[in-house]
């Protein structure tokens, strides 16, 4: 990837985006589009969704690009007797000081792996609402803001599994993205095999982005130029889901300017500093399928477990692209 020197005057960026990929598909093996949409997800400021069965790297992918950032990092393993304040925190009374004090839970961290979160209650997952949707905690009539920057890595078992809490749309809707890492190829997966270290080799990855460069590149991504003709392009195909029969609620304002972040985030991992109607077609389907309810009689179509996606590809075939 080579970015012009004068793109957003930091000649740097592409070297650090380099970087960064490199670092985790030393680990991650043969899923690079994977790798590439989770650093949109980053520099667009937004949380992403591992949904995929047991053991085919959700939990890895996480903790390599979690341990590639220089910044604070924790882990919350989910489960059905998890409360509210096990995430958030808890007020206690200080006897010492003679006054209450906030304890503050793991979602303080700039990277947080959500394992397995549809192993918890829907209470307990609606806790994650306010922190992923603006980046603070309210507790006790008190507002604490979360550290910058902030990203949640959730990871997900299919909803056919055993002891699962399917996520409401409310929760689904504060992801940014979806992302199914999928079995790898054989040439990849034999790789894996043959490093047996694999299981912890994501903890020896070091950090090679601070905090602060992380932040600075957010910005710069979202200076990146949508032509007004791309803006049309994106609330059409919004539009186009709430006409459709195949769906039964469509594309929401929230989802569209999520289609937009990703797509100025999409340009500038690859390169550009301007969008382009390719950029929003390999999007549309990861930002938006997870915000649609598709109609039952889609649903029995014969398009398996990613009817969701299929029916927004559908839709994108029916919608003119601006040249």
């Amino acid at each position: 990837m080579v970015l012009r020197t004068d793109f957003m005057n930091s000649p740097e960026f592409a070297h650090k985006l380099q970087t960064l990929t490199k670092n985790i598909t030393s680990v991650i093996h043969g899923k690079d589009d994977v790798v590439e949409l989770c650093l949109v997800a980053l520099l667009a400021r937004g949380h992403v969704l591992l949904e995929d069965v047991p053991g085919v790297g959700k939990t890895t992918l996480a903790l390599t690009i979690a341990n590639s950032i220089q910044s604070s990092f924790q882990r919350i393993q989910f489960t059905s007797d998890m409360l509210p304040s096990d995430i958030l925190g808890v007020t206690i009374f200080d006897q010492t000081k003679k006054e209450f004090e906030f304890r503050e839970g793991p979602i303080f961290a700039n990277v947080v792996l959500a394992d397995e979160i549809n192993r918890t209650t829907p209470k307990t997952q609606s806790a994650l609402l306010e922190a992923m949707n603006v980046g603070q905690v309210s507790m006790d009539r008190h507002v604490y803001p979360l550290p910058r920057p902030f990203i949640v890595l959730a990871t997900q078992n299919p909803i056919e599994f055993h002891g699962t809490f399917p996520l409401p749309k409310s929760q689904m809707d504060r992801f940014l993205l979806r992302l199914h890492i999928g079995y790898p190829e054989r040439s990849h997966e034999v790789q894996v095999l043959r490093e047996q270290y694999m299981t912890s080799q994501e903890s020896t990855v070091k950090a090679v982005l601070t905090a602060e460069e992380v932040i600075a590149m957010q910005e710069l991504a979202m200076k990146i130029k949508v032509d007004d003709d791309l803006l049309d392009y994106i609330v059409r195909i919004a539009e186009a889901t709430r006409r459709s029969t195949q769906f039964e609620i469509g594309v929401s304002t929230r989802g569209a300017i999520a289609l937009r972040r990703c797509a100025q985030a999409l340009a500038a991992v690859r390169g550009r500093d301007f969008v382009t109607p390719d950029d929003i077609k390999a999007l549309a389907a990861p930002v938006l399928a997870h915000r649609v309810q598709v109609a039952r009689t889609f649903e029995t179509s014969g398009f398996g477990h990613h009817e969701d996606e299929a029916a927004i590809r559908a839709v994108l075939n029916e919608v003119a692209v601006p040249i």
